[in-house]
């Protein structure tokens, strides 16, 4: 495992964070860590992370990666919500790592108990505390828009169902792959993708913090011409941002992507414009664009539900969108139709089939299962659903009697693969129509001047006769009233071209102003809340 990336780079073996993880394992059960309790963990560095995490399942205890405070965060606030969090997991004691050691007299102002990480390096662990399938291996926190916090019970036995599942499907030589990684490891993706996987079979791996990447992008594609990355994964809007800082270097030789096999695009939807800049940018750095790898997952089955086939790249159904909107069917236009890639057009990625020890199915609002192409809640079963959550309330299951996990996602299967259309929650209905937030945040960002993966669609009187959407965004143009006003009304007109529907508002916000998750997606439902007084003033200004 490399870490310390781009300024002291240090290789360890995973031998030797095993030895650490026992040294630490040690110090937890001396000082009274007992079987199958919750901890918590606040730390940055992955070269930290990795032994902490490995020493508490040695030590039979269940990990949950806490919600890191930013430069911006109020900490007052951070504390009390943590105190919520630590509550409701039955959790007593943070573990504390560089740089958040310094929060140390705020923990302690709010009553949170705190042990140091570096102080529990002691003598190692003699044996693993014996643990079971159905024991608690991680307490993932949802990154849900209410101010009450929820937390996935995912057991040992998900754990690894399902990182041997993605090992299996991605056909991993475990020898010879590296990964490449900047994801947050208070994130799912981050914590079992690109943590998990490589440290239970022994995969290479090069491991960097978010603000190490959003402070220089292009960081990404140099770390892995540098080790020769063969395997690297993110949500839509970094690959649309590295996909731009790519095309505007000026040496066609700055990096070498020819090693790169997997480029997992998932948690959240896949934009084709965005990939399609990643991929023209990419291949100039003799990237093949079949690297590119679709992929739907969630917390709720571990992570991943399934990959789309190696080496195919982005594959896209493209249906009728009056069937898609008004009847719930997906009506394939065939190539060379003329209606493709008009407002008659709507398009969704080819997710793959569900992953071994995984089955998923289509149901109506009745619950009667649905056939091909026939569009409804995409529901799931299998040995990597996790078997419920941790709330304020107390605990919730996620399955039905029967296993089944329902996932509020909306699509359908073609022959086995999966294809989403969107949240449930999210679809706005107007005029008997289900449109898809997508579908309105796609045309808003084909409008120069909105940042990439920063336009949101939120609806507005949801359930009402009056139901209606805005569209909130950012841009580097906005500070200047005239300015905003052009590109509101681009904006709007672009989406009443692709959907048919004018928005009630277009918001522009500054640079960093969307609400977001952990990972960096944009939540809808905040902000429409957030922005409400100022989607109704835009509103009655046009």
């Amino acid at each position: 495992m490399v870490t310390g990336e781009p300024k002291e780079p240090v290789r360890r073996t995973w031998a030797e964070i095993h030895e650490h993880a026992r040294r630490i394992a040690g110090g937890l059960v001396k000082s009274g860590l007992k079987p199958k309790s919750a901890v918590a963990v606040l730390a940055a560095e992955p070269a930290l992370i990795a032994p902490t995490v490995q020493a508490v399942w040695l030590a039979g205890g269940s990990v949950t990666m806490l919600h890191q405070p930013t430069p911006r965060t109020d900490l007052a606030e951070w504390a009390e919500d943590t105190v919520k969090v630590l509550r409701m997991i039955g959790s007593e004691t943070v573990l504390l790592g560089a740089p958040f050691d310094q929060l140390a007299p705020v923990l302690a102002e709010h009553g949170i108990g705190y042990r140091v990480i570096a102080d529990l390096d002691g003598e190692p662990l003699a044996e693993p505390v014996p643990t079971f399938e159905d024991g608690l291996a991680l307490l993932q926190l949802t990154s849900g828009s209410t101010a009450d916090p929820k937390a996935v019970q995912i057991t040992y036995g998900n754990l690894y169902c399902n990182v041997k599942a993605m090992i299996d499907r991605a056909e991993f030589d475990l020898d010879t792959d590296v990964m490449v990684s900047w994801l947050p490891t208070f994130h799912d993706m981050g914590m079992v993708g690109f943590l998990t996987v490589p440290m239970t079979f022994g995969v290479e791996l090069v491991k960097i913090t978010p603000v190490e990447f959003l402070t220089g992008p292009l960081i990404w594609p140099q770390l892995i011409s540098k080790y020769g990355g063969t395997a690297t994964a993110a949500p839509n809007f970094a690959y649309a941002i590295v996909g731009r800082r790519m095309a505007r270097v000026d040496s066609g030789d700055a990096y070498d992507l020819s090693s790169l096999r997997i480029a997992l695009n998932g948690a959240e939807p896949i934009d084709e414009a965005a990939v399609k800049t990643f991929v023209d940018a990419a291949t100039r750095f003799k990237m093949s664009p079949g690297a590119v790898f679709p992929a739907y997952g969630m917390a709720e089955a571990t992570l991943a539900v399934s990959f789309a086939p190696l080496m195919t790249g982005l594959t896209l159904d493209v249906v009728e969108a009056d069937a898609l909107e008004a009847e719930n069917r997906a009506v394939p236009i065939p190539e060379g139709d003329e209606r493709r890639g008009t407002e008659a057009a709507r398009s969704f990625a080819f997710l793959g089939r569900p992953l071994d020890g995984l089955e998923a199915q289509i149901v109506n609002d009745a619950g009667d299962v649905l056939g091909d192409r026939e569009v409804g809640e995409i529901r799931l079963r299998g040995e990597a659903v996790t078997p419920g959550y941790l709330t304020m309330d107390g605990p919730l299951a996620t399955q039905d009697a029967e296993g089944w996990l329902n996932t509020g996602d909306l699509g359908y299967l073609v022959d086995g693969q999966i294809i989403i259309c969107g949240r449930r929650k999210d679809v706005i209905i107007m005029g008997g129509r289900n449109i898809y937030p997508t579908d309105i945040e796609r045309a808003a960002m084909s409008v120069e001047g909105v940042r990439a993966g920063n336009a949101v669609a939120v609806r507005l009187d949801a359930g009402s006769r009056r139901e209606r959407f805005a569209v909130v965004l950012e841009s580097k143009l906005a500070g200047d009233a005239d300015v905003e006003r052009a590109l509101a009304k681009e904006v709007a007109a672009r989406v009443r071209d692709a959907v048919d529907m004018r928005p009630f508002a277009v918001v522009v916000l500054p640079a960093g102003s969307l609400p977001k998750t952990p990972s960096g997606k944009v939540k809808r439902a905040a902000t429409a809340t957030q922005y409400a007084e100022k989607i109704s003033a835009n509103a009655a200004k046009s």
